[in-house]
C-alpha cells in the first residue's frame, strides 16, 4: 500500500475490507450482459499521522467520472436542500449581482440554477461531460474539467476570484486532495468563503454506513483531517454545521488564513467530539469491522427467511451505496427480483456486479411484492411516503442500515 494521499505516511492500519467490487455507477446495458465486468479490491485504510481515512487506489478518476450516471435533480429532497442552502448563503454573506459564485462538481445544475434565477453570476466546474451538458442547457456556464490548481487558475482568469466556492459531496471524490484544496485557495477572493459538504466519518462509523464506501469515494472525512489539510494550503475553517443529509454530514465554512471571518464555537465543539469519541486513535477503527460483518449476516438471514417463505423481495433505487451493499453481501436475483429507480438514465439497465434489472418505480405497483428493500436508506422517509400504496396489499419496507429494519 502506498503512503497517505495527504501526508505520505505509510499506511498499515486497516479500517475495513469489503472484498472485490465493480465500479458502482457503471450500470450494465442489456447488450453487455454476456461481457465481463472488472472487479477491484475495495479496501480502506487509516493514516495514523493525520487520521485521514482513505481507499487504496486502483481506478483512475477519468474512468470513474468521465461519463457519470448520477443526476442530482432526480432526488426531490436534495433539490430542496440545495434551494434552502442558496437562500441561506445569499443572505448570510450578502451575495448579489456583483458577486462571483463557483460550484465544483456542479452536476446537472440543480443548485446553481438558484443563483442564476437570482441574477448572481455563477460558474460550474464539472468533469462529467454528459451531466455538464444538462447544466449548460439550464443557462449555466460550465467548465468541463476536473478541479485542481490548473483549473482554478483558468477559472480565475476567465471568471474572476470567487466570493463563494461550493463543493457538495466532492471533497471525498478527489484522489489528489492536496492539488484540489490548493486550487480552492488559488480561486478564492481575499474575503471569500468556501463551503464544503461531506458525509461525516463519525456518522459513518456510529450508524454502520459501510455501504457508503466505494471506489468513487477516495476519502472518508472527519473535521480533524479536513482542518489539517485545509490549513496546509492556507485555508482556515471558521464554522461548521452538522446536517442530516446523506446519513449525517458536515458543512464546513472556510476562508483564507488572512481573512477577517471569525471562528465560531462550532469548530471546537465538533473537534472535541471527534477526540472524545476516539477518532484520533486506532480502537474505534478496529471495532468497525465486526459491525460490518454482523450487518451482512443479518441482511442475508432476512432474505433467506423471506425466500423460504415464498415471499417476493424487490429493491428501490440503484445508488452507489446500494451496489456496494449488494456486491459485498453477494445478493443477486436469487434474493431480490429487481430494483427500480426514478432516473431514466438507469432504467432498462442492470446494476453493476449483482446484475439486478432496473425498472421505473411503477413496476412495484404492477408486481405487488411482499417487501421493498430501500437501498438509498438516507431517503427512507421520502421513498416510503411516496410509495405508501404498497401497504394496500400488505407490502412492507425494509432498510439495511444501520441494521435491518422492517416497517
Amino acid at each position: 500500500m502506498a503512503g497517505c494521499r495527504f501526508c505520505g505516511t505509510p499506511l498499515d492500519q486497516e479500517f475495513v475490507d469489503l472484498g472485490l467490487s465493480p465500479l458502482c455507477q457503471k450500470h450494465v446495458d442489456p447488450e453487455d450482459l454476456a461481457k465481463y465486468e472488472v472487479f477491484y479490491p475495495l479496501k480502506v485504510w487509516v493514516c495514523t499521522q493525520c487520521w485521514l481515512v482513505q481507499t487504496e487506489d486502483f481506478v483512475e478518476p477519468e474512468e470513474l467520472f468521465a461519463d457519470y450516471e448520477y443526476f442530482s435533480s432526480y432526488s426531490p429532497s436534495w433539490v430542496e436542500h440545495a434551494a434552502n442552502y442558496v437562500a441561506m448563503i445569499t443572505e448570510r454573506f450578502h451575495l448579489g449581482a456583483e458577486s462571483r459564485v463557483v460550484e465544483i462538481a456542479c452536476n446537472d445544475g440543480y443548485l446553481l440554477k438558484n443563483f442564476v434565477d437570482r441574477q448572481i453570476p455563477a460558474l460550474g466546474i464539472e468533469p462529467a461531460a454528459n451531466v455538464a451538458k444538462v447544466a449548460a442547457e439550464k443557462g449555466i456556464t460550465v467548465i468541463t474539467d476536473f478541479f485542481g490548481e490548473p483549473t482554478a487558475r483558468h477559472a480565475r482568469e476567465a471568471f474572476g476570484a470567487a466570493d463563494l466556492i461550493i463543493g457538495n459531496n466532492v471533497l471525498a471524490h478527489v484522489p489528489d486532495i492536496n492539488d484540489f484544496v490548493n486550487g480552492l485557495s488559488q480561486l478564492l477572493a481575499a474575503e471569500g468563503v468556501v463551503t464544503m459538504e461531506f458525509p461525516h466519518l463519525v456518522r459513518l462509523v456510529e450508524e454502520n454506513q459501510f455501504d457508503t464506501i466505494y471506489h468513487e469515494h477516495y476519502s472518508y472525512l472527519a473535521l480533524h483531517a479536513v482542518q489539517t489539510i485545509f490549513g496546509a494550503h492556507g485555508l482556515r475553517i471558521f464554522d461548521v454545521e452538522q446536517l442530516a443529509t446523506h446519513g449525517g454530514s458536515l458543512r464546513v465554512y472556510a476562508a483564507l488564513q488572512t481573512s477577517s471571518h471569525a471562528e465560531q464555537p462550532s469548530v471546537q465543539q465538533v473537534r472535541s467530539e471527534e477526540v472524545q469519541k476516539g477518532y484520533l486513535s486506532t480502537s474505534v477503527y478496529d471495532a468497525f469491522r465486526a459491525k460490518v460483518i454482523a450487518t451482512k449476516q443479518r441482511l442475508l438471514a432476512f432474505l433467506i427467511d423471506a425466500k423460504q417463505a415464498g415471499q417476493v423481495v424487490v429493491g428501490y433505487g440503484a445508488p452507489g451505496k446500494g451496489n456496494t451493499l449488494l456486491n459485498y453481501c453477494g445478493i443477486r436475483t436469487d434474493f431480490i427480483d429487481y430494483t427500480v429507480d426514478r432516473s431514466p438514465y438507469k432504467q432498462g439497465r442492470y446494476t453493476p456486479g449483482a446484475r439486478l434489472p432496473i425498472y421505473a418505480p411503477e413496476k412495484i405497483r404492477e408486481t405487488r411484492p411482499d417487501y421493498v428493500l430501500i437501498l438509498p436508506w438516507n431517503l427512507r422517509n421520502e421513498i416510503s411516503e411516496s410509495h405508501a400504496y404498497i401497504r394496500d396489499w400488505g407490502g412492507k419496507f425494509v432498510v439495511p442500515i444501520p441494521t435491518v429494519e422492517i416497517f
